[in-house]
């Protein structure tokens, strides 16, 4: 048989697309306790609508710079922010780039003397803005406990 042949009879099937969609979403429990924060109780389709971006910066945009570098300089300062602040974020870790700075904010808990937190919050900045080459900024507000930041429990 030639190859024209065999391209004649394949056939090309299609099916019904399924929108399911399951990432980012949390399954209910039978007692109802689980917490959720605001960011984590809005749906992923919601970014934009109810909630905004972990990550602000314009690498993505059309013809933007640096995407790749950007994505994985917000990665290490993720790991770094957790690996520091270790369990005193009770949110998550947000960042914006605006021009060549670099702000992170974010809700810590006070369950450490403000001295410490005075001291983490200037080294993070010094260590981050020596690693990443320009300058870093952080946002930081407290909370007395965990339970402040929860939005309901499914």
């Amino acid at each position: 048989m030639s190859w024209c042949s065999q391209l004649i009879r394949r056939s090309f099937s299609t099916s019904q697309a399924l929108f399911k969609v399951q990432a980012g979403k949390y399954r209910v429990t039978k007692n109802k306790d689980r917490p959720l924060t605001y960011e984590m109780a809005n749906q992923p389709y919601q970014i934009a609508v109810r909630k905004s971006w972990l990550s602000w910066n314009t690498s993505g945009l059309r013809d933007g710079l640096r995407a790749s570098e950007t994505a994985v300089e917000d990665i290490f300062i993720r790991k770094f922010m957790s690996g520091t602040w270790h369990r005193l974020f009770v949110t998550e870790v947000i960042i914006k780039r605006r021009h060549n700075a670099i702000w992170i904010g974010g809700i810590v808990e006070r369950s450490i003397l403000p001295r410490k937190l005075y001291f983490l919050i200037g080294y993070t900045e010094e260590l981050l803005s020596y690693v990443l080459k320009c300058p870093i900024k952080l946002e930081i507000q407290t909370t007395p406990s965990r339970s402040d930041v929860i939005y309901k429990y499914i």
